[in-house]
């Protein structure tokens, strides 16, 4: 996530160009993206957006990979209709725009999405992956919602509240060795608070070379060299919410 020094660099890579497989639907007071696996499934992941907003299709694109993997997948607008940030926004003015749009202020919008995967989906057993500003709701979800069975928070971290390492549940951080916004020191301080006083399993995982982003915002099959590592960062995100869910 962003912070005033080095704000959120989640253009800098490749948008893809890409429609999506699912349905927006409305889901209480809020819409959201909605994509199902072909067979059916008790097992649900809450996909939450960057800055960028709900319908950027790198995000959406992530919903339709954790369909195809057997999982139905819901990209909720966490920003409830206001406007997502933008590619030609004034930086100096992301600190106010965030101001409304805080990744720890979704308890209302979380309970809509949980009623909906319960109720109406069938679902069971349910997670969450977040990409940056969505990284740090994912991370924030682990804390608060014991009804999430596992996250994935990807290049995103709570910086600022007393129980940021008191996990209820297991949950894999994602970051980018050459990442600006998240610098390693802060990174290296995550996991040694977490090895100190977390509970529940956990991994902090740093790929060499890669930046803010890579996982969702780069195309594999344009960017050869960074292709393996966006494909095992892909891989671990399924591989760690098939072992907890």
């Amino acid at each position: 996530m962003a912070n005033e020094a080095k704000p959120c660099p989640c253009d800098i890579g490749d948008r893809m160009d890409y429609g999506g497989l699912g349905q927006e639907v409305q889901i209480e007071h809020i819409k959201a993206y909605v994509v199902k696996p072909s067979s059916a499934s008790d097992k649900a992941i809450i996909v939450i957006q960057d800055i960028y907003g709900w319908r950027l299709p790198n995000t959406r694109y992530m919903a339709d990979m954790f369909a195809a993997n057997g999982y139905i997948a819901v990209c909720p607008d966490f920003y409830t209709g206001k406007e997502p940030w933008g590619p030609s926004h004034d930086w100096s003015k992301f600190q106010e725009w965030l101001e409304d749009r805080k990744p720890t202020n979704i308890n209302k919008e979380v309970d809509a999405v949980l009623r909906f995967l319960k109720e109406q989906c069938g679902a069971k057993h349910i997670g969450a992956v977040g990409f940056c500003w969505g990284g740090v709701a994912t991370h924030y979800l682990t804390l608060q919602y014991p009804d999430v069975k596992a996250g994935v928070s990807v290049y995103g971290i709570i910086r600022e509240r007393e129980d940021r390492y008191d996990l209820k549940s297991p949950t894999l951080f994602i970051f980018g060795e050459k990442d600006e916004v998240i610098p390693l020191d802060q990174v290296s301080a995550l996991e040694a608070k977490l090895k100190e006083k977390c509970t529940v399993d956990y991994q902090v995982k740093v790929f060499p070379g890669q930046t803010h982003g890579f996982v969702h915002r780069k195309r594999e099959d344009i960017n050869p060299t960074d292709k393996p590592s966006i494909q095992e960062a892909r891989t671990d995100m399924l591989n760690w919410l098939n072992k907890y869910m």
